[in-house]
């Protein structure tokens, strides 16, 4: 059984043989444990990937993104950085008055896909394939406006607010319906909602403005045949059943922040769990036989003859044994 059809079994709940895995790294870990990290790969290759852009036209960027100093993105946001190996901060907001707003620009060239080459890529591997764009509606206002002050847009609301959302929506939409024209396998989009222990807005808030967007973007992908796959770090358990109510595929979570237990008691079985493990303290701090621990208890609370897959991020501070323990562990939950 091909990689594409373990994922695909997985996603269905049709008793895959083994549980599909995918390791997400930042340049970090491979600029750390190089020979580590090949190791890692070539013992438990991944059965998911990410396609590359393919853009015909260069993105206008400047700087290094994940180097020390200033990079500025496709959007012109400018993000700060301290550390190399990972992404900086927004400390300086695109668009401190709503006077300016007309000068966000929407970065054309994030259309500009090569749909020949995506196919191409598709279809000479095997593996399960999600689009590349980072749809990232929430960040990329926190990213225009500064977090604080989008706060205070969401309780103030003004027209402005509800203006550059739509026009954000639309390009995002578009995007999307591009990579739907694909032969990628699912379409993906990515917000950071929850905090530590919580939603960062209000949930009843998050429903009104936010969930209406996410339904479209599953809307184009199941549409166009396409599995629909989205991110959030921190506590979202407030948003799972909405999640789920809009017919999303698979979410990547960091389920260690939520009570793992109720999460495969509620929702098991309804969505796909697509990892991960514990970043924040296990990876980094714990020992190998902690990690398989976790990840036993992971594999017991979500896996539902599919509806779960083993993934995680090696990521800064992560230890290259406690990463490999997590896929060695995994193997044996089926």
């Amino acid at each position: 059984m091909t990689p594409r059809e373990i994922v695909v079994k997985t996603l269905e709940l049709q008793s895959p043989p083994r549980v599909p895995r995918q390791l997400w790294l930042l340049p970090w870990a491979e600029r750390t444990f190089p020979a580590e990290l090949e190791a890692i790969r070539e013992k438990y290759p991944d059965d998911l990937l990410r396609c590359p852009p393919f853009l015909s036209s260069p993105l206008r960027t400047s700087g290094e993104e994940h180097g020390v100093g200033f990079f500025v993105d496709e959007w012109g946001c400018r993000f700060e950085n301290k550390q190399a190996g990972v992404i900086g901060e927004v400390k300086d907001p695109l668009l401190k008055d709503w006077r300016d707003a007309g000068a966000v620009r929407l970065p054309a060239e994030r259309l500009t896909v090569d749909t020949g080459r995506v196919d191409g890529f598709c279809r000479e591997g095997d593996r399960f394939v999600y689009s590349w764009p980072s749809v990232n509606i929430f960040e990329r206002l926190q990213f225009i406006r500064g977090p604080e002050n989008l706060y205070i847009d969401l309780a103030e609301r003004p027209d402005e607010l509800f203006a550059l959302i739509a026009r954000l929506h639309a390009f995002f939409k578009q995007e999307l319906e591009l990579w739907a024209s694909t032969e990628v396998d699912a379409l993906f989009f990515a917000d950071d909602w929850g905090s530590q222990r919580s939603l960062l807005i209000s949930p009843s808030l998050w429903r009104e403005v936010f969930k209406p967007l996410y339904r479209d973007y599953v809307e184009i992908a199941h549409r166009n045949g396409k599995y629909a796959f989205m991110h959030s770090d921190g506590n979202i358990t407030d948003i799972f059943p909405d999640l789920i109510e809009i017919g999303l595929d698979a979410v990547n979570s960091q389920v260690f922040c939520m009570d793992i237990g109720e999460l495969g008691r509620v929702f098991a079985g309804k969505i796909t769990f697509w990892g991960e493990v514990d970043r924040q303290h296990l990876l980094p701090y714990g020992t190998p036989a902690q990690v398989a621990e976790a990840v036993r208890a992971a594999g017991k609370a979500l896996w539902r003859n599919g509806g779960a897959v083993a993934q995680c991020e090696f990521g800064i501070g992560a230890r290259p044994e406690n990463v490999a323990a997590v896929f060695e562990t995994w193997n044996k939950i089926v």
